[in-house]
C-alpha cells in the first residue's frame, strides 16, 4: 500500500472519529513544496454537512488521526486544508536500495485489454498508433501491478471489405502475396462497390459464402490473413510492443458463436424485426424522431455486423476467459457503439454483473495545420514509412552531436531515440485530447520529450562511470540532509502511486509527467549536491540516490514501452 492510501486510511477513521463517519478525505499532492508534501481535502464539505467551523473539525480530525509512524508535522492551512509533511524516515524508507520498485495488488485482476485492432487486408498507418502503444502501456503497466493481463487483439478479419475483395478477385487476373498490391486490389474493389451496385450485391453474397464456410471463399481469405498477419506482426516488433500472433483473436474468431447471440437474445425477449433485419431497441438511446434507437445485429441477408461480434466478444472475455474487468481502446468516434453493447450485453446476461467493462477512448493526431495528420498527397501515412521517418530524423540529430561515435551505436541508437519519441509524444498527451504531431518537438532534448529521459538517464550512469565503481559495490544507507535531496526521495517515493493511478484511470501520460518531474527534481539535487567530491558516507548516499533514480526512470520508460540506452 502505497503512502497516500495509507494517509487516507489512517484520515478516514480520523473524520469517524471526529464525527463525520460518511466524509470522504481527499488526499492529494501537495500543489507547491511550502504546503508540505501531501494535503487533506474534504474537511470544509463535511464541517458544512455537520454545522460545525471547519478549521475547528480539522483540529478535531488532526487530535484523532493515527499518524505518527508517518508524518512529521500536521497544519491547518487557510479555512480547513490540512497539510501533511511526512517523517523523513517514511521516505527513506521508500527509496532504500532493498525497498521493492513495485509492490503487487494486495488484489490481482484478470484485465483483458482490447487494442490496436487494424484491418487486415491494408498495412497498418498512424491511425493504428494510438491504440496500438496506449493499449500496450497499460497491459504492461497492469502486469507490473502484479495483474493477470490478457492481450486480446481484435483485427478486422470479416465482413464487407473482404466480402468486395474476394468478389473482385474472383472476377479478374489480378493476382499477389504482397501486402501492397492486396491493399490496392481492395481500393479497386471498393471503387467498384460503390459504383456498381450489382457488384455490391455479389461482394454481400461473399461475405455470406465466407461466414458460411464456403472452402473456396476460406482458403483465398486466409491467405489474405496470413500476408496481414505477418506485416502486422513486423510492425508490432519495430515499434517493441508486446503484441504477438498469439495474442489475435480476430473478429472471425466469434463466427461460430454469432448465431447463439441471436438466438439468445430473442430468448430475452429484445429481439425486434426491423425491415426484415433483427434489431435491439434500447429506450436510452433515441432517434432522431424520439423513437428507441435499434442496434441491428443481423442484417436482411443474415449476415452479421460489428455489433454482433462484439457482443459475442463480451461474453468469451467475462465468462469463458473469466475477465474482471475489460478495457477497449479505441478512438472517440465508437463511444456510443460500446455504450450500446454494453448495455445489450448487460440484459442479455453476456456479462458477469461483476465484470467491469470500460471503454477508454482517445483523440485524433493532427498535423501543424490542425487537421487529421495524413501525407502530402492527403493520404493516410503508412506507420512503417512513419517509423522510418523517425529514425532517419533521430540518426540525423545524433550524427550532428556526436559525429565521432562508430555507424552502429548511432544507428542502434537512432533506432531508439527516433521510436521511443513517437511514442513518447503520443504517450504524454492527455489520451482524450487531440494533438499535433511535431517532429521538432518529440525530437528535443529539452522538455517532456522521450530524448530529454533517455538522456537524463544516461547522465546518471555516467556519473557511475566517473566514479568507477557500480551501485551493488556501494556499502552504506541513504540519508536526508538538505532539501534536494529530500525532495528527490519524495518524488521517487510517489512510482507506485504513479502507477496505481495510470493502471486505474488508463491515462498514461500522468506515468510521463511523472517521470518528467523526476528528471527535473534529479537535476535540481545533481547541481545543488555535489557527489563525487563528497565524504565516503554522503557520497554513498547520494550515489544511491542517483541509481534509484536512474532505476525509476528505466523502468518508467520501459512501462511506456520506450528503450533506455546506457550511453548517450
Amino acid at each position: 500500500m502505497n503512502v497516500r492510501q495509507q494517509l487516507t486510511e489512517r484520515f478516514q477513521a480520523a473524520f469517524a472519529a471526529a464525527g463525520v463517519p460518511d466524509a470522504a478525505p481527499l488526499v492529494q499532492p501537495a500543489g507547491k513544496p511550502e504546503f508540505g508534501d501531501y494535503q487533506v481535502n474534504g474537511v470544509m464539505a463535511a464541517a458544512k454537512r455537520a454545522g460545525s467551523k471547519p478549521r475547528d473539525l480539522a483540529q478535531q480530525i488532526i487530535a484523532a488521526v493515527d499518524a505518527q509512524d508517518l508524518v512529521e508535522k500536521l497544519e491547518i492551512a487557510g479555512p480547513g486544508f490540512i497539510n501533511v509533511t511526512l517523517a523523513n524516515s517514511v521516505l527513506i524508507e521508500s527509496v532504500a536500495p532493498d525497498a521493492a520498485l513495485i509492490t503487487p495488488a494486495s488484489h490481482s485482476e484478470t484485465v483483458v485489454v482490447d487494442y490496436s485492432a487494424p484491418n487486415l487486408a491494408k498495412e497498418m498507418h498512424v491511425g493504428h498508433l494510438r491504440s496500438t502503444i496506449i493499449g500496450d502501456a497499460i497491459a504492461r503497466i497492469l502486469e507490473a501491478l502484479g495483474h493477470r493481463v490478457i492481450r486480446q487483439n481484435h483485427v478486422g478479419d470479416w465482413g464487407t471489405q473482404f466480402g468486395m475483395l474476394l468478389t473482385y478477385l474472383a472476377e479478374t487476373s489480378d493476382r499477389s502475396d504482397e501486402l501492397a498490391d492486396i491493399e490496392e486490389f481492395y481500393r479497386s474493389a471498393k471503387a467498384r462497390f460503390d459504383a456498381d451496385a450489382q457488384f455490391a450485391d455479389r461482394a454481400r453474397q461473399a461475405v455470406v459464402a465466407l461466414q458460411s464456410g464456403d472452402p473456396a471463399a476460406l482458403a483465398q481469405w486466409q491467405k489474405f490473413i496470413r500476408i496481414s498477419l505477418s506485416h502486422c506482426q513486423a510492425i508490432y516488433d519495430r515499434l517493441g510492443t508486446t503484441l504477438t500472433m498469439a495474442d489475435v483473436m480476430a473478429e472471425s474468431a466469434y463466427n461460430d458463436a454469432l448465431p447463439g447471440i441471436i438466438s439468445d437474445l430473442a430468448e430475452k425477449g429484445l429481439l425486434s424485426e426491423s425491415e426484415g433485419a433483427q434489431c435491439v431497441f434500447l429506450d436510452e438511446y433515441q432517434a432522431k424522431d424520439g423513437s428507441p434507437m435499434g442496434v441491428i445485429v443481423q442484417k436482411s441477408d443474415g449476415g452479421y455486423l460489428y455489433s454482433t461480434t462484439d457482443l459475442a466478444a463480451v461474453r468469451h472475455r467475462t465468462i469463458t476467459l473469466n475477465a474482471d474487468r475489460v478495457i477497449y481502446l479505441t478512438d472517440a468516434r465508437q463511444s456510443q457503439h460500446f455504450a450500446q453493447i454494453f448495455l445489450i450485453s448487460r440484459r442479455a446476461g453476456f456479462s458477469r454483473e461483476a465484470a467491469v467493462l470500460e471503454h477508454q477512448p482517445f483523440g485524433n493526431m493532427l498535423g501543424k495545420d490542425g487537421r487529421p495528420f495524413k501525407s502530402r498527397e492527403g493520404g493516410l501515412i503508412k506507420l512503417n514509412e512513419l517509423l522510418d521517418e523517425a529514425v532517419a530524423k533521430a540518426l540525423k540529430l545524433i550524427t550532428e552531436k556526436d559525429p565521432e561515435l562508430q555507424a552502429s551505436q548511432r544507428e542502434s541508437l537512432a533506432r531508439m531515440v527516433g521510436i521511443g519519441a513517437v511514442k513518447y509524444a503520443d504517450l504524454s498527451k492527455n489520451r482524450t485530447s487531440n494533438y499535433i504531431f511535431d517532429w521538432d518537438q518529440m525530437l528535443s532534448f529539452e522538455g517532456n520529450t522521450a530524448p530529454y529521459l533517455q538522456y537524463a538517464y544516461t547522465r546518471i550512469r555516467s556519473i557511475f562511470r566517473r566514479a568507477n565503481t557500480t551501485a551493488a559495490e556501494l556499502e552504506g544507507v541513504i540519508t536526508i540532509q538538505t532539501p534536494p535531496e529530500r525532495a528527490l526521495c519524495l518524488s521517487l517515493s510517489r512510482f507506485q502511486e504513479v502507477l496505481e493511478q495510470v493502471a486505474g484511470d488508463v491515462y498514461p501520460h500522468h506515468l510521463c509527467s511523472y517521470l518528467y518531474d523526476l528528471a527535473s527534481v534529479f537535476m535540481r539535487f545533481y547541481e545543488a549536491c555535489p557527489i563525487l567530491s563528497e565524504a565516503d558516507d554522503v557520497k554513498t548516499s547520494r550515489l544511491l540516490l542517483a541509481d534509484r533514480t536512474a532505476i525509476t526512470l528505466k523502468k518508467g520508460l520501459e512501462l511506456l514501452g520506450i528503450e533506455t540506452p546506457e550511453r548517450m
